[in-house]
Formats: structure tokens, C-alpha cells, sequence
């Protein structure tokens, strides 16, 4: 599998629950989203301007991914919200396109664009790692086998010790049919889980 095999069985729209341990406080928080995931391919415009952003020859990017989410955690503020959309570019080392740089347009612990690094592991695994300037990020997401099966986790370290890790269970949310009984069970309240996995 390489990295856009992988973005490319990860497009979709998933309902995500997650629960978030605050490690200094020793207390988890849960909460969900929906995520819709979409492949770019080769050329695309999107992929295109991110390495134009970060001023990569967008001619050695290989594809790259649309990501939109809204969501909500126990502990939110008034003021606060989960949504928002990034896009990534993937631009594979030249001696091992197993590796590479991933472009961001805004970070996952930072709103800033970013250059991240990306990883398929001897598991078939995604692993992505972010420097930022205050803070570090880590995330794994995978398929289980034999049958698609929750798979993200993350841990983000900042600068001073403050630490939080994350596990997120995800579910594929069905597509609307021209059937009636579909369409019902379709509805945001009640999805249809076709398979789950980690994004």
C-alpha cells in the first residue's frame, strides 16, 4: 500500500468518536464529529496551491487529500467549535515513497500551515509527525484486518508538559439511495455503518 492507497480507501464521510485523556489531569474527555473525506489526485488544483504555499515543486506531489469536519467535546466553551477543512499535498522522498513530506494547509494542534512528516509502517499503518513551534504531534491511523475496524490515535505534546492522547473510533456513514428504507435509515440520526477506520 502506498500513501494515496491509503487516502484513497479513507475517502468518505465517517462518524468519529473520540475520547481525549488530558495526562496532567488524569481525566478523559469524549465527544464526536462527522469527517468527510476526499482524494485528490495528481495535478489537482488544491494540491497544486499547497505546494505552491510551501514553495515545493508541485510536479513531485503524488496526490493529497480534501479534509472537512464539525464536531463538538464535552468540555467546550460557549465560544467554541470543532469545524473546519485542510488539505493536504504528499510529496514522497525520491529514494522511498513509503516516506515523504506531508504539506498542510492548517496544522492538526496548530492552525498554520505545516510541513509534517508521513510514514507507511511495516503494519500497513499511517504514521504523520508535526514539529510545530510550541508543540509536537504524533498520529497513527489504520485499517484492522480482516475487517475494516477503528484505528486512530494521537498524542500531542506541548512545550512545558502539558500532554494529551487521543483514540478515535470511526464508522462509515452510507450514501443515500433512491430506496425509501435506506434514505430513512441514512438519516445523520440514525447512520448506516457499512465499515469503520481510522482517520
Amino acid at each position: 500500500m502506498d500513501v494515496m492507497d491509503f487516502f484513497r480507501l479513507s475517502a468518505g464521510q465517517w462518524n468519529s468518536q473520540r475520547t481525549t485523556h488530558h495526562l496532567p489531569f488524569r481525566r478523559a474527555e469524549l465527544g464526536g464529529s462527522i469527517i468527510v473525506v476526499e482524494a485528490l489526485e495528481v495535478g489537482h488544483s488544491s494540491v497544486v496551491e499547497i505546494c505552491e504555499l510551501h514553495s515545493v515543486d508541485s510536479s513531485l506531489a503524488v496526490g493529497g487529500a480534501l479534509v472537512t469536519w464539525q464536531g463538538s467535546m464535552a468540555w467546550d466553551r460557549d465560544d467554541e467549535n470543532h469545524e473546519g477543512k485542510t488539505v493536504f499535498a504528499l510529496v514522497p522522498d525520491a529514494d522511498n515513497p513509503k516516506m515523504g513530506q506531508l504539506l498542510r494547509e492548517r496544522g492538526y494542534a496548530e492552525i498554520v500551515p505545516v510541513i509534517g512528516r508521513y510514514e507507511i509502517d511495516a503494519d500497513g499503518g499511517l504514521l504523520l509527525t508535526t514539529e510545530y513551534e510550541t508543540m509536537s504531534s504524533v498520529e497513527r491511523f489504520w485499517f484492522a484486518k480482516p475487517q475494516p475496524a477503528p484505528g486512530r490515535t494521537s498524542v500531542v505534546k506541548r512545550f512545558g508538559g502539558f500532554s494529551t492522547a487521543s483514540f478515535c473510533a470511526e464508522a462509515r456513514i452510507a450514501p443515500p439511495t433512491a430506496a425509501e428504507a435506506t434514505e430513512e435509515m441514512a438519516t445523520p440520526g440514525n447512520p448506516v455503518v457499512l465499515s469503520a477506520f481510522g482517520w
